[in-house]
């Protein structure tokens, strides 16, 4: 990968608007992957989420669980760090589409019916900064300076 590829990846601004962002979204991908990697916050760990998983048809759960979880924690670290935004953010975005289709969609919207409002703030969210970046105060601004010196 040359300079010029990886300048375009970790591309952003210096606005704060993608930093306010970034850590609420962090701290919940981040926290919902953990439940699901780890069983930390009263999640049910792989084993658990795999089980579910494969209940509802995504097979072979323990792998989608695996897959899941990891997008979402290490999307979610990504995301705090400001480190690879675009793509942990495109990640996590394709992870919450799946997330609203396959489980969500028909309960309709709301969350009190187990609907899609929450994965749908999720989606807009991860989209936002696939498109728009890390912002100030990350480690892509910090590399990408570096880079264009």
């Amino acid at each position: 990968m040359n300079n010029s590829t990886i300048s375009k990846l970790l591309a952003t601004d210096s606005s704060l608007a993608a930093l306010a962002l970034r850590i609420p979204a962090g701290i919940i991908f981040a926290a919902h992957g953990a439940q699901k990697l780890f069983g930390a916050f009263g999640g049910y760990g792989l084993e658990g989420t795999g089980q579910w998983m494969a209940s509802i048809g995504l097979e072979p759960g323990y792998l989608m669980a695996l897959a899941a979880g990891s997008a979402e924690f290490f999307g979610g670290i990504a995301l705090l760090l400001g480190l690879l935004v675009r793509p942990a953010a495109a990640v996590l975005a394709i992870t919450m589409l799946v997330a609203i289709l396959a489980v969500h969609a028909g309960n309709g919207l709301f969350m009190a019916n187990n609907g899609y409002e929450f994965g749908l703030a999720l989606l807009a969210m991860s989209v936002t900064l696939a498109i728009r970046g890390a912002g100030s105060i990350s480690a892509d601004q910090l590399i990408s300076t570096k880079l264009s010196q």
